[in-house]
């Protein structure tokens, strides 16, 4: 019996398993998510197959490096992954194996993860010092948000009073762009917009109290006057992405009007993006009803 000597903690997440999994075996994923709340964590190798290493160095929020070691023993994607936790040279001598589950419930997963440790006094021992369970919860929270981000979508659909010549030429001639481009109240001091593939734009959105969003963005196909498609990259202070955008704008006949559809897609993120991703949806809402009614100004 091991009871005395594991730590079990399950997590149903809104993702499909083939994401979970791969969310917590893809270096590039990792490092937004692994670790308590604070924690950063710098990947050094990651070998994904029986007897692949894993390392990787946890920071914590006081500046101490947890370096970790682990050794894969099964890996059967995208249901169930066995790895050991060996010392690492120079770390606190604990031994663990960690079994994680991913069962799939429809679009969701049930994410079951149990660590059993060689003595009972072991398992006291990280739980008492490190808050092990705590940590583990917080980890698949923070799990939860970067798989919320990751991939979130959106489509909307406007009807213009106008012909797409003319739309087309709203989204794509910067003089256009700087009247409607962000929510209520935003202005755009800077608007630079390349139109051919490759071009790269930039746009600094000014809020109603003075706070300035830069973001930049590249082109990456534009068929007048039916389709366009780039990206967008929110920036830090230090200019920084804090996350990219896939979009995609096609603009149809609708009689004598343009039937336009954005689709937007989170491609990457940071943990820093997070919020700001929350208000993806009423933030490109409010953007396109300023885009209609800069149509409607145009006309008049």
């Amino acid at each position: 019996m091991s009871s005395d000597r594991e730590i079990v903690i399950t997590r149903v997440f809104d993702a499909p398993q083939e994401l979970v999994f791969d969310a917590w075996t893809d270096p590039k994923h990792l490092p937004f998510w692994y670790g308590p709340k604070g924690f950063k964590t710098t990947i050094h190798e990651m070998d994904v197959r029986p007897g692949g290493t894993w390392r990787l160095t946890m920071h914590g929020p006081d500046g101490t490096d947890y370096k970790n070691r682990i050794i894969f023993v099964e890996v059967t994607k995208p249901e169930k992954l066995v790895y050991k936790h060996e010392p690492e040279h120079g770390s606190e001598p604990v031994h663990s194996v960690v079994t994680v589950t991913f069962e799939a419930q429809g679009d969701k997963t049930n994410l079951t993860l149990r660590m059993v440790f060689p003595t009972a006094a072991e398992r006291d021992h990280v739980v008492s010092k490190y808050h092990a369970i705590e940590g583990g919860h917080q980890t698949l929270a923070r799990l939860a948000e970067r798989l919320a981000a990751r991939g979130r979508e959106v489509t909307f659909t406007r009807i213009l009073d106008a012909q797409r010549e003319v739309v087309f030429k709203m989204w794509t001639d910067a003089e256009h762009l700087k009247h409607w481009w962000g929510p209520t109240g935003f202005t755009n001091p800077v608007c630079e917009f390349d139109p051919r593939p490759g071009g790269k734009i930039r746009i600094h959105m000014r809020a109603p109290d003075g706070v300035v969003y830069p973001m930049t963005g590249e082109v990456l196909e534009i068929v007048e006057p039916e389709r366009l498609v780039f990206t967008s990259e929110a920036l830090d202070k230090d200019g920084n992405a804090m996350f990219q955008n896939l979009n995609i704008v096609t603009f149809a006949e609708h009689g004598v009007q343009t039937k336009l559809t954005l689709h937007s897609k989170v491609e990457t993120t940071t943990e820093q993006g997070l919020p700001y991703l929350a208000g993806m949806n009423q933030g490109w809402k409010l953007t396109l009803d300023r885009m209609v009614e800069y149509c409607g100004v145009l006309k008049d």
